[in-house]
């Protein structure tokens, strides 16, 4: 297979390239035999680029701790193969959902690698302050975006609902900074700390500001799993189409009126209470209480639930090999 060929002559490569090091590095063969690796991989430095575009800007990355800032987060996703791999596969699923509602709200696509950072696409993460969902939203902000947040229901892990009030919040930001990147470290930070740190320390982009560890890499950890997502092949990740998580097919329930038992709901649908769960992440008890709202239920269809027929579309061709 093509794919395979492909993946003997990347590691060939890589053979080839410590061969070529050692040759330059050392003229004394026995200094050569001594110093030979003791290990059968090769960590090379990825390659950072001197530019980059970020929500159709072009951003020089040749100040050094630019550079350095894009070279962490490089080195970072590069060599955090199985988490790396998981979000390419779980991009094939989800890409699909955020892109159009991205488009539709007019922000810029390169917003979806926000979410790829904040929750690794899991609908269910929670992180330690308690935010929680692919968009990472905390309780009082999803509220104040439109979404529903009750102990049956939590729109936060409703990848549709929780982007469009990802949207409604960049829109705010971009209102107050007419910057991309400086809405992507208020997201992070929060538009407040962005403005009075602006403010207080005289400058005009983000990227130029002193701020916490976790904000200062933020927008750089976009820009580097954009990087990856776009070259996956040059940053050592080989794909096949049926490698990556099928997207989720299902059928569409409107509910206005309380389930008092999930469980049976699911089994009168014809499915598990556990697929049900998984294909509506924000149903957040064994019953729903609609109180007076209407909700739509997502009903898998059989071929989501069996990989007997592989998956064989992928988003992105970029992402794979043939």
């Amino acid at each position: 297979m093509k794919w395979i060929n492909n993946v003997i002559w990347f590691s060939a490569g890589g053979i080839l390239c410590l061969a070529l090091c050692l040759a330059i590095g050392f003229s004394d063969s026995t200094r050569v035999m001594e110093e030979r690796p003791v290990v059968s991989t090769v960590t090379v430095s990825p390659e950072v680029p001197l530019q980059v575009t970020f929500c159709g800007h072009p951003l020089d990355l040749t100040r050094y701790n630019m550079y350095e800032g894009m070279d962490r987060e490089l080195s970072s996703f590069t060599y955090y193969h199985s988490t790396t791999l998981l979000l390419f596969k779980r991009a094939n699923r989800y890409f699909p959902v955020i892109e159009p509602i991205l488009k539709a709200s007019g922000i810029p696509d390169d917003f979806k690698y926000l979410a790829v950072i904040e929750s690794h696409l899991e609908p269910n993460a929670v992180s330690p302050a308690r935010a929680v969902g692919i968009w990472q939203f905390m309780e009082a902000t999803a509220k104040e975006y439109g979404l529903t947040v009750t102990p049956t229901v939590d729109e936060r892990c409703h990848t549709e609902r929780s982007t469009e009030a990802a949207c409604r919040y960049l829109k705010d930001a971009y209102a107050r900074y007419g910057d991309w990147v400086a809405v992507a470290a208020s997201y992070n930070a929060g538009m407040g700390r962005i403005s009075s740190e602006l403010g207080r320390q005289q400058v005009a982009s983000a990227l130029d500001l002193w701020l916490v560890e976790e904000t200062s890499r933020y927008v750089y950890r976009m820009m580097a799993v954009k990087q990856i997502f776009e070259h996956p092949y040059r940053y050592g990740f080989v794909l096949t189409a049926g490698n990556l998580y099928k997207p989720l097919v299902y059928d569409e329930a409107t509910v206005s009126d309380d389930i008092p038992d999930l469980a049976a709901y699911a089994k009168a649908q014809g499915v598990t209470y556990a697929d049900l769960k998984r294909f509506n992440p924000w149903l957040k008890d064994t019953k729903l209480s609609v109180a007076g709202k209407s909700f739509v239920l997502h009903i898998p269809r059989s071929e989501s639930v069996s990989y007997e027929t592989p998956n064989r579309t992928a988003h992105d061709a970029r992402w794979t090999v043939q």
